[in-house]
């Protein structure tokens, strides 16, 4: 089985800006800005064998706040500036369904439809919902520092992007190469 990578959308593969302790994200394709880190960071990652999967609550489609198609149209750009394998989006606003994060359900969903092994799977974000999402899962969680970490479970925490990637790339390696491969 493989192993992935999830990867949060806002605040790590698109920049974001801050009012007070609250995370602006983008509502139009003209706001939404590629990390410019990203590509390279992402590049090693699938080097190493990950897939790549981008698993985003975006409650802004029915909270009236952007439509679905300019949602895609961000995604679109996302697709083809990163070497992403797909994208996984819960635009529910209820935190009880099961694909909204804390809820494991995207990472489930991932893990269905692409055959993976989500104990050898890893969960980069800046916000706490995925950590704990993370940990139901079996995943583990390697949060950037930000307001949003929160005080919930948390496998590791890093100062960026560049960090987090050294710090899967070192489990990957060390610990978990040494696993047998399931069937």
């Amino acid at each position: 089985m493989k192993a992935a990578v999830f990867l949060e959308r806002d605040g790590i593969l698109n920049l974001c800006d801050q009012s007070g302790r609250h995370q602006v994200v983008p509502r139009r394709l003209e706001e939404f800005r590629v990390n410019p880190a990203a590509h390279a960071l992402l590049s090693q990652l699938k080097q190493a064998g990950f897939v790549l999967i981008v698993a985003t609550n975006q409650p802004g489609v029915v909270r009236g706040h952007f439509s679905r198609s300019e949602l895609d149209r961000m995604h679109a750009l996302l697709r083809r500036q990163l070497p992403l394998d797909d994208i996984l989006i819960c635009v529910d606003d209820d935190p009880s369904h099961p694909c909204c994060k804390p809820n494991p359900g995207l990472f489930l969903e991932a893990g269905f439809k692409w055959g993976l092994d989500l104990d050898r799977s890893f969960v980069i974000s800046d916000k706490w919902p995925d950590a704990k999402a993370a940990h139901v899962a079996g995943c583990t969680s390697v949060m950037v520092q930000s307001p949003w970490v929160g005080n919930d479970h948390h496998d590791f925490v890093v100062n960026d992007l560049p960090s987090a990637v050294a710090k899967i790339l070192h489990l990957h390696a060390n610990l978990f190469s040494s696993l047998p491969a399931a069937a």
